[in-house]
Parts: C-alpha cells; structure tokens; sequence
C-alpha cells in the first residue's frame, strides 16, 4: 500500500466506540514537523465532508481547524503583542485596551472559543453592547432609561474586536474573521446643538471669574477642540505673523497629561489670530507671569498657554466643571465645551464664510463632515434667506399682499 503524502487525510472507524474518525497529516511550516489533526463523526460520509473541509482549507493556507482557546484569552495576547508594537499614539492603545477589558472579555462572546465563534455571536455582541443602561444614580433625572454606551463606542469596541480577529486569522488560529461577514454599527449623525451670540456671551460672562475662563472664551473664539486648547503652547503663536499653529492635543497617557499628535492630518491647522483672541492671549499671558512669580519653585516651566497655578497643563475634567458651573449661573442648561465649538462654526456659516473654509478652520478630514453636522441655520438666518428669495421672485411689499387680501 502506497504511503500517504503530506496533507493527504484517511478515514477509519474507531472500534471502541463505532465513531468514524478523520485524520490529516500537515507540515508546520515553521518547525517541519508532521501535526496531525483529526475529527470524529458519526457516518463515513461525514468524517470524509470534514475531511475534505480540513483539506481545502490547507490548500488554501489556512489551519486544518480553528483553534479552541477562548475569545477573551485571545483578545489578551493580541493586547499584549500585536496591538502593543503597532505603531498606533499610545492614547489609541490604552483605549483599545481598556474597551478590551471593560467591555469584551467580560461580554458573552468573552467566553466563547474561537473555533466556535459565528457572525451570529458578533451581531449578539452588538446587541449586548446596545442594552447596557447606566446605573440609577447616574440617570439624568426625570429622563427616560439611559444607554450606558453611545452608537460612537459601540462601533469602536467592534472594531477592536474585528481588528483582534484579523490578527488570529494572521497568526492561523482561525480560517476567516467571522466579525468580517458583521455590518459594522452605524453611528446616527444628529446636527450639533449650538448657542445664540447672546447665549455665548451670557455663559462666558459667568465663567469670567473662573481660572477656567480664558480657555473657554478662547474654544468659543476660535471653535478649536478641547483638546487642542489645552495643548497649545506658547511657541504655537507666531505673534508678527498673528497665527496660531494648531499641532497637538492634550491626551492622558500613564496617568499623566500630555501633548499627543492630533486627530487627523487636517487637524494640523494654521488659525488666524483676530484683535480679540490677541487681547485674550495677552491678559493670558500677563496672568500667567504674576502665578509663576507666585508659585516660586513649585513652578514648572511647560511653555503651555494655559496652566494650572503650577505650570501644569490644565485637566480636561476640571474645565468641564468650570464650564458647568457657568452654564447653570447663566441659566442655560445642557452646555458642553463641544457645544462652544459648534457654537462658533455655526456663528461663522452665519455670517456667511464658505462652508469649504470652516471646514478647514474646523480641522475636520472631510468637507462633509461639516455638512452634516452644522447643516442649521438659526431661524433668524432662515427667515431672512426666505424673504430675500421671495423679494427675487415677487418684490411686492408684503403690505400690498395684506391689502389685497382683506379685501377679497
């Protein structure tokens, strides 16, 4: 009888237990060593379909079958490895690891094995994902039941699984990435809230006497991120050129704050410098010298725009508190530091700058980014577009019309 060759399989029943069993023979292309794979069923006709499955695969260049660690155990050691060496911002890795450990290892589909995942557990995991409510002293009150995850996180936390997936497909542990054949979730575009100028000018008002004021003013000024606000730095101001050089934004890395690269490409951005956001950086900058004259060797020198009395770059929580605080004295509830940014890209299509150039004072990577999210106009604006267009077609005072009316 002629001896089989590598990756050809045979079939046999098994007389302990009647079972047919199928065995397959494939080098490891890493150590040249024969690793024999089997696969048990109850009819020949069976064990040779498994058979057959196992060898195409191969032929194919994926494992004979999938392996049969746990989903959370895999996802751990692409934590560790694959996901450690990318070359993605260190703030991107400890998000990914966190939504790892909070939300998937601990999901249903944590425990399942790898062999054993389907499409069908991806979309149950989105759907787990989905039914999370916050605990009930986090409920806003008198609100409906609340979501404890956003459509944004959802979508994130199965891209990492996606992503972790790929990596076992890579390293051969599993044929195809079952999240692969998922529609990612979609993540529902609402237009942004913003705030009138009076609005505006009300809640900076009330945040004037705070440490946290100049911040805020300067977001509502220049509809710069959060992020990047907090990162700026002294030397991101060209004074003689009046422009500001928007090239980073203030991440948590380690426990500590720090200047991290920004969002996008076009995040990277040059902001003209107006007399007023000169005034603001001026009255900044002054206050800044009497706090570090103050602090005495407790300063440390950053060179960041707007600092805590130590120097340090202010944290993120603490301008949101101040934001708060202003927001409920000036009697206009719900405000985020986002909604400053929306505010001042809402102010500036109002006015009538081309969306084209908001867009790239925005630093947003897509002109239509800025479409969707700011496609508004204020009622104001919308009544005076229509009676422009209305005097285009039909200039007849709108008094005539009256007139003309009343007496049919």
């Amino acid at each position: 009888m002629a001896k089989r060759a590598n990756n050809e399989g045979s079939v046999y029943r098994r007389a302990s237990d009647g079972k047919y069993v199928a065995a397959l023979s494939v080098r490891d292309p890493e150590t040249g060593q024969l690793v024999r794979t089997t696969f048990y069923a109850s009819t020949r006709a069976d064990a040779r379909r498994k058979l057959r499955e196992a060898t195409n695969r191969v032929a194919e260049g994926a494992p004979p079958k999938d392996a049969s660690i746990l989903v959370g155990d895999w996802l751990r050691t692409w934590r560790e490895t694959t996901l450690e060496v990318s070359a993605r911002k260190q703030s991107t890795k400890d998000l990914y690891r966190y939504l790892i450990d909070g939300h998937l290892v601990t999901a249903p589909i944590g425990r399942r094995r790898l062999d054993q995942v389907r499409p069908a557990d991806v979309e149950a995991l989105i759907l787990h994902l989905r039914a999370k409510v916050k605990a009930p002293h986090r409920q806003r009150p008198g609100s409906d039941t609340q979501r404890a995850l956003s459509d944004a996180t959802v979508q994130r936390i199965f891209s990492v699984l996606r992503l972790a997936l790929d990596g076992a497909v890579r390293d051969g542990h599993i044929a195809r990435n079952p999240a692969a054949l998922v529609k990612q979730p979609g993540v529902e575009r609402h237009e942004a809230r913003f705030l009138s100028t009076l609005e505006v000018t009300a809640l900076l008002g009330a945040a004037a006497g705070s440490r946290y004021g100049p911040v805020l003013s300067f977001i509502a000024q220049t509809g710069v991120r959060k992020g990047e606000a907090l990162a700026l730095r002294w030397a991101d101001i060209d004074p003689s050129a009046r422009v500001i050089r928007i090239r980073a934004t203030l991440t948590r890395v380690d426990g500590e704050w720090g200047p991290t690269s920004p969002k996008t490409t076009k995040s990277r951005r040059l902001l003209p410098v107006t007399p007023a956001v000169h005034r603001l950086l001026l009255e900044v900058q002054e206050a800044q010298a009497v706090q570090r004259e103050h602090a005495g060797n407790l300063w440390q020198e950053s060179d960041f725009v707007f600092t805590s009395p130590t120097g340090r770059p202010l944290d993120p929580r603490n301008v949101l508190r101040a934001l708060s605080t202003a927001s409920t004295a000036a009697g206009i509830p719900n405000v985020t530091v986002h909604t400053l940014r929306h505010s001042a890209a809402t102010a500036m299509l109002e006015a009538g700058i081309h969306i084209k150039a908001v867009s790239e004072l925005l630093g947003h990577s897509d002109i239509r980014i800025t479409g969707d999210v700011y496609g508004h106009v204020s009622t104001e604006v919308a009544r005076s577009a229509m009676e422009a267009l209305s005097q285009l077609i039909d200039p007849q005072p709108v008094d005539d019309l009256v007139r003309r009316d009343s007496g049919n």
